[in-house]
């Protein structure tokens, strides 16, 4: 397993028990106990999952949120709140959150939605970092920069990006993307695949209607070929 983890949660004793269970469970934590801690570690630290409280001191959960997702980090983010409040969960998943759970959650509970979190993110390549061209694409920070300002991907679209870079070369059918990428069985909703290369092509190709990273494979699925740098 060995999946680092960030735990931004002001509530010591939940911190501490939640962080053993994790470890437990064979994954590498990380904890904050602020806002402002959390914020530092989410933004310049590698990290495959972000479990993060919203009341928290010195700087809220939605705020970090926001900021990570407009730094390009794509990560995955989960949300814990002791507010029932369908509004602070509608915002958390606009700023780009994956999913919530509200206090007090069943420990098994929070961990099926952390390994279905991290089933979407491919298995880690061992290489950190990619050139391509004016683009650097940084896999441990799911981070996308141009010309070194960051570019931003949704969540999904970071996930997609990364799994056919790591099988730069190689043509992965649109089923394949499904299963590995969405969880979906390989009968459904190919279409999303499509949409979302479409998104990719007009955030990465210099002209995307003549893509030169993500090519498609006629009735088949898609290639990428950009060629890592490093």
């Amino acid at each position: 397993m060995n999946e680092r983890i960030l735990l931004v949660e002001d509530e010591e004793a939940l911190r501490v028990t939640l962080s053993d269970r994790l470890r437990a469970e064979q994954y590498v934590v990380e904890t904050a106990a602020d806002g402002i801690d959390g914020s530092d570690k989410a933004s310049n630290q590698p990290f495959d999952l972000i479990i993060l409280d919203l009341m928290l001191p010195g700087r809220g959960g939605l705020d970090i949120c926001r900021d990570v997702r407009a730094a390009g980090i794509a990560t995955p983010i989960l949300i814990l709140t002791v507010r029932d409040d369908t509004v602070d969960k509608v915002v958390g998943l606009k700023l780009g959150a994956d999913d919530y759970v509200t206090k007090p959650f069943v420990a098994a509970e929070l961990l099926a939605r952390i390994e279905v979190l991290l089933r979407r993110v491919p298995t880690h390549s061992g290489r950190g970092e990619y050139d391509f061209g004016i683009f650097c694409i940084d896999l441990r920070r799911g981070q996308v920069t141009r010309d070194g300002k960051p570019v931003y991907l949704t969540a999904r679209e970071f996930q997609l990006l990364r799994y056919l870079i790591e099988r730069s070369g190689a043509t992965v059918p649109r089923e394949e993307l499904l299963r590995s990428v969405w969880g979906h069985s390989a009968n459904l909703l190919t279409r999303t695949v499509d949409t979302h290369v479409f998104s990719l092509r007009q955030k990465l190709e210099q002209i995307p209607n003549v893509p030169e990273l993500i090519l498609t494979v006629s009735g088949v699925g898609y290639k990428f070929v950009g060629g890592p740098g490093r």
